[in-house]
């Protein structure tokens, strides 16, 4: 007999029925509501998705399906073709989440894909056409993310060119990207941060998806990073629905009920 996807498929939910007592054939039923879009959530540099662990399990409990990838932070060209591809892979609207330089990713990984209703930039990168993420975090003044504050460590590529990831120095880490955050917490932050290709830095953007798509801002006020006035100043430009909160970087972190709220709006 041959075996399809669908013959797999469906053993699986037997098998599944059968591990938590359900009747042979039956699967268990879904928790997210079959009405409500998907959410994405995308991490920016120097995290990983276990930052949005809070907002998640907000949003999950109110029945909305989330899905929050790890983004490569290898360039702005490959990462957002990374999120393309996952996002090809979801029926349905989806809602658009990112942090930090996932704005960038987001920005770009929309454009064209008529499932996305919605981007969220929580304290994110949401740049214009051929814009860097070097020229926003400098265009106003109060980043405390300098060239000397970060290590750079040389690490080895496919074509043999070679080229370094830029991780914030542990001293200075929870000043500059989570200073509402006990030690205790952006100590280990620090120790296990996913660097970005400091390539990505002076990578032009390409033509952004905020142009076509509605848009939501959650501006971090005690941001150290991206200062605020930055913020601000995409928001407007990307007429974005702006929500502020007195907030470090890591506002989807500290402020995740705020978060949260935010992302219901947009997927309303």
């Amino acid at each position: 007999m041959a075996i399809t996807r669908r013959s797999l498929l469906a053993g699986s939910a037997a098998a599944t029925g059968a591990l938590v007592g359900l009747p042979a054939g039956a699967a268990p039923a879904p928790r997210h509501h079959p009405t409500r879009p998907t959410i994405v959530l995308v991490h920016g540099a120097f995290a990983d998705a276990s930052g949005w662990a809070d907002v998640i399990r907000l949003l999950q409990r109110d029945g909305y399906r989330v899905l929050a990838p790890a983004n490569p932070l290898r360039s702005v060209a490959a990462d957002s073709a990374y999120l393309t591809s996952i996002l090809a892979t979801l029926d349905g609207p989806i809602v658009l989440v990112a942090h930090s330089y996932g704005g960038v990713v987001i920005t770009n990984a929309a454009v064209g894909n008529p499932n996305v209703k919605a981007l969220v930039y929580v304290a994110a990168f949401a740049p214009d056409r051929g814009e860097t993420v070097q020229g926003l975090q400098l265009k106003f003044p109060g980043s405390r993310l300098g060239q000397e504050a970060l290590d750079l460590r040389a690490y080895p590529t496919s074509d043999g060119a070679g080229s370094f990831d830029g991780y914030v120095k542990p001293e200075v880490f929870r000043d500059v990207f989570a200073g509402d955050l006990p030690r205790a917490t952006t100590d280990v932050m620090a120790a296990t941060q996913r660097p970005g290709d400091v390539h990505t830095l002076g990578e032009p953007s390409g033509e952004p998806a905020w142009r076509s798509v509605p848009s939501f801002y959650l501006v971090a006020r005690r941001d150290n990073l991206i200062p605020a006035a930055a913020q601000r100043f995409m928001a407007r430009r990307a007429g974005a629905r702006t929500t502020e909160v007195d907030a470090s970087h890591v506002a989807m972190i500290s402020q995740p009920a705020a978060t949260a709220d935010l992302i219901r709006k947009a997927a309303r």
